[in-house]
């Protein structure tokens, strides 16, 4: 029985698998490839959530492709612009008719004899599973996931009159005009609904436990709207994204190095926004320093408006149980809801779920270390993309898509059918992944690789460190190891249900 045998597969058709598709192509014209996209659409995480006034909370200009200037005024976009801006990119570079929609790839089994993987797929809306085989597969499946989010055990919840809802699930014909509602968390998405929310509701009240750092900043950037006016595009776009690109790493390194000055700095935005009087410290002031957790951003400061307004405002306190008519607070206070929103966050799940092994033997991901953080330590021809917590995704996502890029030339080139990252380094020791206090890290970051603490195995969160080495380095160090297995012989029990066929270099 033969299978279809594609040079590349690329899991998720979402920001990550758009660029990596479209370096692929650029880099390796000739090259067949797929995406496989377990949903109906592409866009990913701009397809899936739909709750009132999801946005972005990284610039467009770097949260866009580098390839493909992003054009509009606002740089903090909203959710549907952002999905089409990622639908007009994989149509106008002919990636969408690449993609393979409604297949959730389930495993994938490398053999080292036949320098390839085996790839089982299931349709989604039903029909018999896929085999497909491939020289190189790349993850761009995020790191949480799609079909559920995290929501904590609330007591009495069966008790609610109301409705409760996750933003990761929001319900097309969900009413709350007029309503009051209650949004549960204090990050971004909670940031975003209240005052999206409070434009129809008649009142929102955001709930939570702790504050978070807050910082505002207009959607329309004045800097690249005069370098627009000024300069011809070929300049204006890279200016803009080079000078956010600063911006944001100036940012997080002023925060480590001198965290009472973004303290201070961060408060004053609070003051200008806020009433005379409000409690600041109660409410915006967390115990953390800025950018030990993700610091949240709110354009334009609509939600310091809402408060001011009074159609929104922020309760610091926590849930003793639900009642039939809303919260009993710890405090004793109680808040009355006709709709409760859970924003509480996200489930991680690492390559989407999908099982690894490598001739047969599965791969324990948690146990294993990230080279350059996009391969996993002694699994060969495979990369995945996963993006910065300190800046935005697609910065390390578009240098993941033009590394594997560079990585199958020198394949090509010499004639190499695997390339699989080797630890011999014995003073080499493991750290979690991602450096990051968030809740939805610490949960789950017994799930997540690990990172190493030095050289090719260490997880840098620095755009300028990795732009460097991953344009321009070497592929080939010491921890890499590029092989040419002979091809094994066809043989019923080495062959039956793949194609019987000499692997190429990659």
């Amino acid at each position: 029985m033969s299978h279809e045998h594609l040079d590349v597969l690329i899991i998720g058709a979402g920001l990550s698998g758009i660029g990596a598709a479209h370096h692929l192509q650029e880099q390796h014209p000739h090259r067949s490839f797929a995406l496989l996209e377990s949903r109906e659409s592409l866009g990913g995480t701009w397809d899936l959530f739909r709750y009132p006034g999801v946005r972005s909370d990284s610039d467009m200009h770097t949260l866009g492709f580098g390839f493909r200037p992003w054009k509009e005024a606002k740089a903090i976009a909203d959710g549907p612009s952002i999905l089409a801006y990622l639908q007009d990119t994989a149509a106008e570079y002919g990636i969408d008719r690449k993609i393979r929609y409604g297949r959730r790839v389930v495993s994938a089994d490398w053999s080292t004899a036949d320098s390839r993987w085996t790839v089982q797929v299931d349709h989604v809306g039903g029909g018999e599973r896929e085999t497909l085989t491939c020289s190189f597969l790349l993850g761009c499946t995020g790191y949480y996931r799609y079909d559920e989010g995290f929501t904590p055990v609330f007591p009495g919840r069966e008790r609610f009159g109301g409705e409760i809802v996750h933003p990761q699930h929001w319900p097309e014909d969900l009413d709350y005009a007029g309503k009051r509602v209650v949004v549960i968390g204090s990050g971004a998405t909670a940031v975003t609904l209240v005052p999206a929310m409070a434009t129809d509701a008649a009142h929102v009240t955001m709930l939570q436990r702790s504050p978070t750092w807050i910082a505002s900043l207009p959607s329309v950037d004045p800097f690249a709207e005069r370098a627009k006016r000024f300069l011809p595009d070929a300049a204006a776009f890279p200016l803009t994204r080079w000078k956010n690109v600063m911006q944001q790493l100036g940012v997080f390194q002023l925060s480590n190095r001198h965290p009472k000055v973004v303290k201070r700095f961060l408060r004053g935005i609070l003051e200008r926004h806020l009433p005379d009087g409000y409690d600041i410290d109660r409410h915006f002031t967390p115990t953390y320093d800025p950018w030990d957790q993700r610091l949240c951003l709110v354009p334009d400061g609509d939600l310091f408006r809402a408060i001011r307004h009074g159609d929104a405002e922020i309760v610091t306190d926590h849930i003793e149980t639900f009642t039939e008519t809303g919260l009993r607070l710890r405090s004793g206070a109680e808040l009355d809801a006709d709709v409760v929103v859970t924003a509480t966050g996200l489930n991680l799940l690492m390559l989407g779920g999908v099982t690894l092994a490598v001739d047969g033997t599965d791969v324990d991901v948690p146990e294993a270390m990230t080279y350059k953080g996009m391969m996993l330590e002694g699994v060969p021809n495979f990369a995945f993309a996963i993006g910065y917590t300190n800046a935005s995704w697609t910065l390390k996502a578009d240098l993941t898509g033009e590394y594997v890029g560079r990585l199958l030339k020198h394949m090509d080139e010499h004639g190499f059918a695997q390339a699989t990252p080797v630890n011999d380094d014995p003073t080499v020791q493991q750290v979690p992944l991602l450096d990051f206090d968030a809740g939805y890290v610490l949960r789950s970051v017994d799930q997540l690789p690990r990172s190493g603490t030095k050289g090719p195995w260490k997880m840098r969160m620095n755009y300028l460190y990795d732009a460097f080495a991953l344009r321009f380095g070497t592929v080939e160090d010491e921890a890499m190891k590029f092989t040419s297995p002979p091809v094994a012989s066809a043989s019923p029990a080495g062959t039956e249900g793949r194609e019987a066929a000499a692997p190429t270099p990659v």
